[in-house]
């Protein structure tokens, strides 16, 4: 099972409710691989008593999580990532990357005169931070 713990972050955020950070974390995860299909989530008393919210704060988000058809309850077993729900998310969330993000993005990138040559220099130095960060854990 996934030690939630060292895997999320434990502060929360004022700007978004609790239940929607914790929804968040959850598909990040998803998304990292971290929690696969067929996996079950932690059960919502432990995440209550590691992060100490009220069950009913983690109950809320994970239905989020069931409503958008990402996590499925097996009723006497807990929930369970569903089949499906990493392409689902990386579709929706591409596309709100594209018409949320980028356009604040690409504005910047021309407000900068940033060059192509910058710009591939960046994402090289990044995915390399990024996977020296995922080998040291």
């Amino acid at each position: 099972m996934v030690d939630l713990k060292h895997r999320m972050e434990s502060e929360w955020h004022d700007g978004k409710p609790i239940y929607r950070q914790l929804r968040d974390r959850v598909v990040h995860m998803i998304l990292d691989g971290l929690l696969n299909e067929g996996d079950p989530l932690p059960s919502v008393r432990n995440v209550a008593t590691e992060f100490r919210v009220n069950p009913l704060t983690v109950l809320k988000g994970y239905q989020e999580l069931v409503d958008e058809q990402l996590v499925e309850t097996k009723r006497g077993l807990g929930m369970f990532v569903k089949d499906g729900a990493r392409k689902l998310l990386l579709q929706g969330e591409r596309e709100k990357f594209l018409n949320e993000q980028w356009p604040r993005i690409a504005a910047t990138i021309e407000r900068l005169g940033l060059t192509q040559k910058e710009l591939d220099t960046a994402a090289h130095r990044a995915a390399t931070a990024s996977k020296k960060a995922k080998e040291k854990s």
